[in-house]
Parts: structure tokens; sequence; C-alpha cells
């Protein structure tokens, strides 16, 4: 929130010192999202700060101006917004076109998205999820927000024109607000499935309405113009309580929640915005002790230009990542992520926002490319641009290993997606094939590394398996990683029925087992496979489990996948072993530390080599009963 420029509203510094909060705790979760499992919440924060601070604005020029100039406020935010943003575009394409110009075509529609502000829709038609993607992510992700937000500034100042001139009463208008924020929090819930992928719901502008919306009601309120100095000492004390409070719990969600919390989904995401909302009401008290605090000057300087922060933290930290599969956190390289993140942003403030911003883009343009070019300390600029690309170069390089072998499982090139900008739905599991056959998913395949499954790991038929089955009786139930190694699971354990598809969940492990088992192919010995393609809920699991009581054994292998949700397949898998008599554990996490080689360049699918070790250790752990009866 930097100083007004026409004087007509009030500066909060407080409002900056939440905002810079806000932005470090997303910058934490990308980075390492142990360091801040609930930094994406940060989000949440902005989304009622946008809508406070938008309605507090309007509300203002209304009652002076007795009307809205919807022309003058949309040209002040476009002034705003998108100059950063086309040089934020401007410098990804460029270097994309550098270093990896194959990547360009599958990125056109980010690009076209994100200057559209529909990014968070496109998304969700393409299917593309904020938190299961394989594949190597997007520089451009994070635009879901901005496109909320955008969408946001063009709809809401329409709605707000005609509710004030309807009802111009508080109560009632405040009122209104509320209960759309309810309709949209409702929807929210009831679209929510536990142990299923919350993408839609956290992508959607009618399922994050809720934030700006309780934003806006506090605006009419509790408005920032309104608010007076010459309060009482009580009531200065209950404000800053208040807002103590709601911090104190916005900080500790930060901390203790985590995206696959079917409790942020149910309710909690709203418990954030009324949190952040009775901060904010604090923060814009003008004699309140808590605006003064978060209104430091370190705090002050990072939220006025969150914006440009928010904007190019995310290309810098997926441009710049550690190759696919490495273990660990390097901190050298987040610190260099971070550190030319705040300086990229610190340039585009002070030579394109602000100027733009006070003078217009057609005085910058000018001044930039005639008479300022004169004046600009060009020595210093050198070397701060200089210091910029020498960060930003590092922290590409920083633990760059050599690539694994050449891969000769067409699984290695990803079967769940990878590097693929737009999967087509997830097809539906074939009916099976029979006895020591792989069961292939039908219909559209997810990728050309999918469509390759047959050609590489084809059935093998009951009549090639040696006259003793070591794999009678063995049901291996997973995803494109089982399938990768059906081929040597076969020779190792001949007689096995492998039942894999690409891209599937442990949700609809269920059903497989169900129609195996009325099938007569569901085994006394079960391989389940599953948590590649993201986490699943603690009930979901049990409840498998519970299904299978009857099996006289249930190997189950844990992930290597390096993505958010990999500690929390491996911590549930571990803890449900630990809990049922028949239950065996694959630590194939802890069985893969350290060689890279077995892995393609995602770190997850198997070359050749790997998947011969991955299969040696799910036929030991089937043996291992048969040997002691």
């Amino acid at each position: 929130m930097p100083s007004p420029i026409e004087g007509k509203s009030r500066y909060m510094p407080g409002i900056d010192g939440l905002r810079a909060l806000a932005v470090l705790a997303v910058i934490a979760y990308h980075l390492h999202p142990g360091w801040a499992p609930g930094g994406l919440l940060g989000v949440g924060i902005f989304f009622v700060l946008s809508g406070y601070l938008i309605t507090d604005l309007l509300i203002a020029e209304w009652r002076r101006e007795g009307r809205l100039n919807l022309k003058s406020f949309w040209l002040r935010r476009f002034r705003r917004l998108l100059p950063a943003m086309l040089v934020l575009l401007s410098a990804v394409a460029a270097w994309i076109w550098l270093v990896d110009r194959s990547r360009l075509p599958a990125l056109q529609g980010d690009f076209l998205a994100a200057l559209a502000y529909v990014s968070n829709w496109w998304l969700v038609y393409r299917e593309v999820s904020y938190f299961e993607s394989l594949g190597p992510p997007s520089p451009l992700g994070h635009f879901w927000s901005l496109a909320v937000e955008e969408q946001f500034y063009l709809l809401w100042p329409l709605l707000l024109a005609l509710g004030l001139r309807l009802q111009p009463r508080r109560g009632w208008l405040a009122g209104a607000m509320l209960v759309g924020a309810a309709a949209s929090a409702a929807a929210m819930a009831l679209l929510y499935e536990p142990g299923t992928d919350p993408s839609r719901i956290y992508y959607g502008t009618d399922t994050r309405a809720f934030g700006l919306l309780i934003g806006a009601a506090l605006a009419v309120v509790w408005p920032s113009g309104k608010l007076s100095t010459g309060t009482s000492v009580r009531v200065r004390r209950i404000v800053d309580s208040a807002g103590t409070a709601g911090l104190f719990a916005v900080l500790l969600m930060i901390v203790r929640s985590g995206q696959y919390d079917a409790f942020l989904y149910q309710g909690g995401f709203v418990l954030l915005s009324l949190a952040v909302a009775v901060t904010v009401a604090a923060l814009a008290h003008p004699s309140g002790q808590l605006g003064r605090i978060l209104g430091c000057q370190p705090l002050r300087w990072l939220g006025v230009r969150s914006y440009g922060i928010y904007l190019w933290h995310y290309p810098v930290i997926v441009l710049t990542g550690p190759p696919s599969g490495s273990d660990g956190i390097s901190l050298a390289r987040a610190a260099l992520q971070l550190t030319a993140t705040i300086g990229l942003a610190a340039l585009s403030w002070k030579f394109v926002e602000e100027p733009i911003r006070r003078r217009g883009v057609k005085a910058w343009g000018a001044q930039l490319f005639g008479r300022y070019r004169k004046r600009l300390p060009q020595p210093d600029m050198r070397w701060i641009v200089s210091a910029l690309l020498i960060l930003f170069i590092c922290a590409s390089c920083l633990g760059e290993s050599p690539q694994p072998p050449t891969v000769t499982n067409a699984l290695a090139e990803g079967s769940e997606g990878i590097a693929v900008p737009a999967p087509a739905p997830a097809p539906q599991p074939d009916q099976g094939n029979g006895t020591g056959t792989v069961t292939e998913a039908s219909g559209p395949k997810t990728d050309e590394a999918a469509e390759a499954v047959a050609e590489t790991a084809p059935p093998v038929t009951p009549e090639a398996a040696p006259e003793e089955e070591a794999g009678t009786g063995v049901t291996a139930i997973g995803d494109s990683v089982l399938l990768g190694t059906a081929a040597q699971l076969e020779k190792q354990l001949p007689g096995i029925v492998i039942d894999g598809k690409v891209g599937r969940q442990l949700a609809q492990a269920q059903e497989v087992a169900d129609r195996l088992r009325s099938k007569g192919k569901l085994g006394s010995r079960i391989i389940i496979e599953l948590g590649t393609n993201g986490a699943f809920s603690k009930k979901q699991l049990e409840s498998l489990l519970h299904s299978l009581a009857d099996a006289r054994q249930i190997v189950l292998v844990n992930t290597r996948v390096p993505r958010p949700w990999e500690g929390t397949v491996n911590d549930m898998l571990k803890e449900a072993s630990d809990r049922f008599a028949n239950t065996t554990l694959v630590d194939w996490h802890a069985a893969s530390a350290g060689k890279a080689s077995f892995f393609a360049a995602d770190g997850v699918h198997l070359n050749a080599e790997g998947a011969e070790y991955y299969a040696s250790l799910l036929a030991k752990a089937v043996r291992k009963p048969r040997s002691s009866e």
C-alpha cells in the first residue's frame, strides 16, 4: 500500500507490514513447504487486504463525489499492475528462450492467460493441479491469484455502485456482502472432497471470493477515513488486543496448517479471512500500537514492494530450481533466490511501478528514453544489474548434478504428465486382462509416455510363465511407477496380477480392489503402490486396509517424489503399517536415497536399472511370509 498520490486517502503503514508478512510466507512455502506448511495462506491475506482497501477507496470516493469514476479507477489499477507484469513476462520469456526455448510453445497458453488475467480459470480448464503436478512447474503458475484479484477489480466497482445506489445504509450493505461471502465459502466446502485434488476450489474465483468480500464488508463498517485518533485508552487497548489475537491466529495457521488439511476447505480459509479482517481493523486504526509495530521500516519497505516481490519470486524459484529428484534443500540457493527476488522487485518499483504510478506511461517513457537516460547513474546501475544477473545465474547453477543415464524405459519420461502442458482427463481402468497381465488404462492416454507402456511393459501371458509361479496369488495395484516396473516384476514374480493406471490416486484403489475381487483376481498378498500423484486422507487409507483385512499380507510401498506431499504420504503409510498386523512397509524412499542413477530426469520414474532394483524389493517383501511358513 504505497503512499497515496493525491492525498485523498490515509496511508496506513501497518497494512504494508502485514503485506510483507504475507509475501514472505508465500515465498517460504514455495522455497520449501516444510518451513511454512501453511505459507499458501499468504494469498488469503492478500485477498482480504485487497477487498478492504479497494472498497474503502471506492466508498470514500462515493461519499466525496456522489458517484464512482469507473474509468479513472480501472485506469489507475491497470497503471499500477500491468507495466510491472509486462516487464516480468518479457523477462521470463527471454530467459526461457535463452535457456530452454523448447518449453515456449507449451507455455504460450500461460502467457496469454496471464495477459488476460484469467490464469485461474485457464488452470482449471486444463486440469492443472496446484498441489499435484509432477511436470516442470510453469513459472507463471502464481498468476492465478493475480487473476482472481483483477477479476474482482473489474466487477466489484459495478456491483458496489449498484449497491450504494439502491441501499446506501452501511448495515444492509455489509450484510449483503457477508451473505455473498457465506455463499462462496459454502461452495468451497460443498465442492471439496477429502482425499482428492482440491485445485478447482483453490483456483476458482467463485470459491475464493469470500476473502475479498469479508475485506469489503470490513471497509463498509470500518472505513479508514472515519477512524479517529481521539479514542479512549480502553478502546485502543481493545483494538490492539483484538488485532494481536487475530495476527497470532494467522501466524499459527501459517505454521501449523498444511495444504492437504480438510479443515482449510471446510471453514479454515474462512477463519483465516476473519482473523485477517480483525488484524486489518486494528492496523487501520490511527491510534493503535499494533500498526506502529508492523509499520516498522524493514517491513514497510518490503510491503510497499510486495506486488513486485510476489511477481518475481515464483519465476526466480522455478527457473533456478535444483534438478528434479535432488534431496533436501540448499540454503545457499534459497538465499540467492530470495536476494535476487527482492533485488528485482526493488528495481521494478524504482524504475517501473512508482514512476508510472505517479506520472503515467507516456511521461515515464519519455523520461526513460529521453532526458532521464542522461541523468541515470550509469556506473551504479551497471553494478546493480550485474550483481542481480550473477545472483540469478548462481542460483541456477548451484547444486547442478549430472543428468541420469539414458532412460530405456519409456515410463521414465513421465507417465504422470511430465512436461505435458495440458493433460487429458484421467482415463478409466481397464476391466483386467487375466492372471499375469498388466492392466493398463483404456481410452485416451494422459501423454505420449503412457502410450508407450504397452510397448515397454507388454503383457506376459500365462504360457510364458515358469512352471513354478512365485507370483501366484499376488496382486499389485499402483500407478505409472508400478507400470514402469511391470516387466521386471513379471520376471521375479511370474503369475502376478498387475493393475496399474497412469495418474492413479489412492482414493481410486478401493474401486480397483472391488473390481478385481469380483473377477476372482484379487490375491491373498496385495501390493499397494500409490502416493506418487498426491496425498490422501487417513480415513481413505484405513478404509482400504479394513476392506482388505482378510488378505494374508498387504505390502505398502512408500514414495520418492520431489513434491510437497512426499512426507505426508510416507508418514501416513508408516503409521498404517505399524497399526495393521497384516501390513508390511517397503521403504522405497530410504532404499533409493543417493541412487540418482536409478531415476529419470523427473526424479520419480525409473530406468531399467532402477526398475529392476525396485522390483527386487517388492518381490523380497512378498516372499518373506512364504519362507517363514
